[in-house]
């Protein structure tokens, strides 16, 4: 069993991310070993919370040997090191347990987010070739053959509860029937863990393989972003469906070995302060949205809460979250920054050593181990401090480094990188004032992010031009108070059609259906024609400037 050696809080970053790059890029490496088997048994990973304050404690020991059943049980269905398996699941011990299953064989896993429509779920089930579906009684409707997905379908659906569908097989039966001897599988630093899909502005959602590497950088930011320690109570409120949920959430926790919450229910703001509270949370980490909720819903913590440290990460940080943080938490929020392809990487870090006074609007600086520039719009130069350009990091100067290009998608993944391979281009703008300070100013693909979820415009306008009255459609972001961000949509009408409230409603409703339930356009505007450039691009900052133009109108 490979030993980890413990955080030396004095020692420098660059020391740390050499040793930690020495484990987890050994060739011999196992990933159930470093997240699961390498900590003491009793030890707690998670402490799941329902709806009604019940708790379950998932010790080390127990997900050790209950995920060594699955792993065997998987085997026999046919999964092998580096073939696909896909979760469907809410936050259960049973997703913990599949998922370090799946990672002890060798296999690779596939997240789903529980909000996606059937067509989401099955773009991403059969573009990565998934050979098993893990699932909730609640989510198994989604995986029926349909408009999207096939009769024959080339996996078997394990699910998780008692209603299951002709031939499907059931998890408990599964860890029952099963022994626990199958040994941990060697991946090595190089070995995938992990396809995972990020959306853009065209074309269709892109396959991210995060190599068994990549846990030096998720390791690097749990301790020097974070500053989590091992005898923190550590919540991430993310949802694992996600990069930030399941980087951040699944995996940085194990990496380090504090005991971790998970909510079994969608976000109340009552239940997150009792939770907060009873469970004595040390280490907070969500999406703004979460911390905006909470001051919007003008409750309070039952009793004392024993804060540490508190973050933000999915979208900007508002100020007026920090300006109700100091008394209603106790602490300041910290505003981080990063991709699914990169995980987090500019931060305001809440580690001794590199805890810099908070500037409101600004996501921090660059974490150890990665080098960021802001390179000037058309040429790959460094823009002078003050001056808006394009965040990129430089690959010949960032060890931490591990995205080498999008699934089957060669096109997509050479526009990520420089044509002498040096940058890697995030898609985003910013700019770094004279005191070192990054400050987010835009995306330049236009995925909107709303309440943390990265959405791509083509997905939903993709679903908009499905229904039969719709010639031509884009989809926006709009300044939101609470989300930050709110989806809207212009859409042009065939003739003889009338934008109607019905109609708005169906749109939604198509959307919700075919895509993912948390993104629909809250508001639709009919218009004549689209904003476009002469080779017939859609012409979205366009609408966006239109958009928050009638809005300020609105205020005054």
């Amino acid at each position: 069993m490979m030993s980890l050696p413990a955080k030396d809080s004095s020692a420098a970053p660059t020391g740390r991310i050499q040793e930690l790059s020495r484990i987890y890029g050994d060739p011999e490496l196992s990933v159930a070993d470093v997240l699961c088997d390498r900590h003491p048994v009793d030890a707690i990973a998670y402490t799941i919370v329902e709806s009604d304050l019940r708790v379950t404690a998932l010790t080390y020991g127990e997900l050790s040997e209950a995920s060594a059943r699955f792993a065997a049980a998987l085997a026999e269905l046919g999964v092998g090191a580096g073939d696909r398996v896909a979760v469907l699941m809410s936050k259960c011990a049973e997703q913990l347990i599949a998922v370090m299953g799946i990672w002890r064989l060798g296999a690779v896993h596939v997240p789903l987010f529980t909000a996606f429509a059937p067509s989401a779920i099955a773009l991403r089930v059969l573009g990565s070739g998934a050979k098993v579906v893990i699932c909730d009684s609640a989510q198994r409707t989604k995986l029926r053959p349909g408009e999207d997905l096939p009769v024959d379908p080339p996996w078997r659906v394990v699910v998780v509860g008692d209603e299951l569908d002709e031939g499907d097989l059931n998890m408990r039966d599964l860890l029952a029937r099963h022994e626990s001897g199958l040994p941990a599988a060697a991946v090595g630093g190089s070995g995938p863990i992990i396809q995972i899909y990020t959306s853009g502005t065209t074309g269709r959602p892109k396959g991210v393989v995060v190599p068994a590497a990549a846990l030096t950088s998720f390791h690097t930011y749990m301790e020097f972003g974070l500053d989590l320690r091992p005898e923190d109570t550590f919540w991430n409120a993310a949802d694992p469906g996600w990069a930030y949920g399941l980087y951040y959430g699944i995996i940085g926790s194990m990496c380090v070995g504090a005991p971790s919450v998970w909510l079994h229910h969608g976000f109340d703001a009552e239940l997150t302060w009792q939770v907060m509270s009873g469970l004595r949370v040390t280490n907070f980490a969500a999406a703004p949205t979460v911390y905006r909720s909470l001051r919007a819903s003008n409750t309070t913590a039952p009793g004392r809460l024993f804060l540490r440290a508190a973050s933000a990460a999915g979208e900007p940080l508002t100020p007026e979250v920090n300006e109700w943080a100091a008394d209603a938490l106790g602490v300041a929020v910290h505003d981080h920054y990063g991709q699914t392809e990169t995980g987090m990487v500019i931060n305001n870090h809440h580690h001794p050593a590199l805890a810099r006074p908070l500037r409101a609007g600004t996501m921090g600086h660059p974490m150890p181990g990665w080098r960021a520039v802001v390179l000037r719009e058309h040429e790959d130069l460094p823009a002078p401090p003050g001056a808006l350009g394009r965040i990129a990091f430089d690959l010949r100067n960032s060890p931490l480094a591990w995205f080498t290009g999008y699934h089957e998608q060669p096109g997509k993944s050479a526009e990520k990188f420089s044509p002498d391979g040096r940058w890697y281009y995030t898609g985003d703008t910013a700019l770094v004032d004279q005191e070192g300070y990054w400050h987010f100013m835009s995306r330049d693909d236009d995925v909107i992010i709303m309440a943390g979820y990265r959405i791509g415009p083509y997905d939903v306008e993709s679903v908009l031009l499905g229904h039969y009255a719709v010639i031509d459609a884009a989809v926006i972001a709009a300044p939101d108070e609470l989300r930050g961000e709110v989806l809207e949509a212009y859409v042009v009408l065939r003739d003889g059609r009338t934008g109607t409230p019905e109609l708005v409603e169906e749109l939604q409703r198509l959307v919700k259906t075919r895509f993912a339930a948390h993104a629909y356009p809250r508001t639709v505007h009919f218009i004549d024609v689209l904003p476009k450039t002469a080779s017939g691009k859609v012409q979205r900052h366009v609408l966006r400037q239109r958009r928050r133009r009638e809005l300020q109108d609105v205020r005054r």
